[in-house]
Formats: C-alpha cells, sequence, structure tokens
C-alpha cells in the first residue's frame, strides 16, 4: 500500500474517506447505496468474501451471510453521491490480519475493490473509480470524536441546501426532515430505528457519548448552533 502518512494501529479510532476520481460520482442509483451498504457488512469478515459467489450464487440475501469473525468495528458511517465517511477502529490484537496487513486495510481493500468491480460492471466502464487509496485522519481525543460524529451525520444536509456551513441553514425545521429520511448513514440507528443496517454498527467499541436519542441529536446540532 506504500507509505501512508497517518499510520494505522489497531485499538485507535479512525476516520476514513475517499470519493470519486474527478470528484464523480460513485453513487448512481439506490441500488447502488444498498450495494455498498451490503459489502461494509459483507466486507467486515476474516473471510475472503466474492458477493457473486457467496451471496449471488447461492441466493441468500448479504444480511444472512455468515461473516465469522470481523475484523473492523464502525462507529458511525454515511454515503454522499460521490464520497464516503466511516468511523472505525480495529480492535487490539497480538497479529495484524492476513498477510501481517492492518485489518483495516484489508477491509477498505476488500469494500473499495469489489465496489469498483460492481460500479464497472454495472456500468461498462473502466479506469479507477475512486481517488487513489482511502484517506485516514486519527481520531485522538473525545472533543475530535463528538465533533466527528455531527459532521459524519449532518453531511447529507448539503444536498438540501449546499452552502448552509457559511450562511447557516434557511429552513431547519425542513432541514431536519430532510436528514430524517436520508437513510444512507447511521443517523436512523442513533435515533434508535429499527431497520437491519443497525448491523452495521459495533457502539460497544465506542465510548457512550449519547445515552438517549434526545441527547444524540441535542449534542450533534450544538456544534452548528441549530437548537436555540
Amino acid at each position: 500500500m506504500g507509505y501512508r502518512k497517518t499510520p494505522l494501529v489497531n485499538g485507535e479510532f479512525y476516520h476514513l474517506y475517499n470519493r470519486g476520481n474527478s470528484r464523480q460520482k460513485i453513487f448512481f442509483d439506490d441500488n447502488d447505496y444498498r450495494r455498498f451498504v451490503k459489502l461494509l457488512f459483507i466486507c467486515n469478515s476474516a473471510k475472503q468474501v466474492n458477493f457473486r459467489d457467496d451471496i449471488i450464487e447461492k441466493k441468500i440475501d448479504a444480511w444472512d451471510f455468515d461473516r465469522g469473525e470481523t475484523i473492523v468495528s464502525i462507529g458511525a458511517w454515511v454515503l454522499m453521491p460521490n464520497h464516503f465517511h466511516i468511523y472505525l477502529i480495529s480492535p487490539e490484537s497480538p497479529e495484524d490480519g492476513l498477510r501481517g496487513e492492518n485489518n483495516i486495510v484489508i477491509f477498505m481493500r476488500k469494500l473499495c475493490t469489489a465496489y469498483s468491480k460492481y460500479i464497472n460492471t454495472k456500468y461498462k466502464r473502466t479506469g479507477s473509480l475512486f481517488e487513489g487509496r482511502f484517506k485516514s485522519v486519527h481520531v485522538s481525543d473525545d472533543i475530535q470524536a463528538k465533533y466527528l460524529f455531527s459532521y459524519i451525520h449532518l453531511n447529507p444536509i448539503k444536498l438540501f441546501q449546499k452552502n448552509w456551513k457559511e450562511e447557516g441553514i434557511q429552513n431547519k425545521i425542513e432541514a431536519l426532515a430532510f436528514l430524517d429520511k436520508y437513510k444512507w448513514s447511521s443517523y436512523e440507528d442513533y435515533l434508535l430505528k429499527e431497520r437491519i443496517e443497525n448491523r452495521l454498527l459495533d457502539r460497544k467499541s465506542f465510548p457512550e457519548y449519547f445515552s438517549t436519542k434526545k441527547n444524540f441529536q441535542r449534542e450533534i446540532f450544538e456544534w452548528f448552533k441549530l437548537f436555540p
């Protein structure tokens, strides 16, 4: 994988992200989003996984796939039309993953490779889907971690009002309604809504910043002064 400015270490928290090559879209319809979400689930496994062989050919739902031992713990995520963000940790262990590589690297390679193959096949395209390898930021303290939960879960508001950070949200009620309906993130999971995507998160591996649903909403929006 070459030199990485931010070393990836087991037992540490990281904000990972990547975007489309030349800022192009990486999600073109709801089925693309669904495939990526399912890949978030099945690629988080010590097993070698092939979506066609292990899911399609066996005629099972991806959520029924027996992952066995997971290799990372995901605390938050969001998918946007041309990029994604994931907040995770690789549990501490005496050994790294396959071939001595860090489990985060293994997980992200499996995820991005599988999704790129899916998109290139579906849309008959060639070349790199992503803008190089994934980027990583080490999350070193609680202030940074709490902000990250806000940053990730508020990302979709840019689709409602592009300049909201610079000019403030013009209609808070409609913005919140938009966010409540945006299903391609872990926001609904922290609102304790019942859905299969809950299985992506391993909240016990992260500090309990939000003791209640109301506390979660108030905490993340305080960063952007959305509450009076």
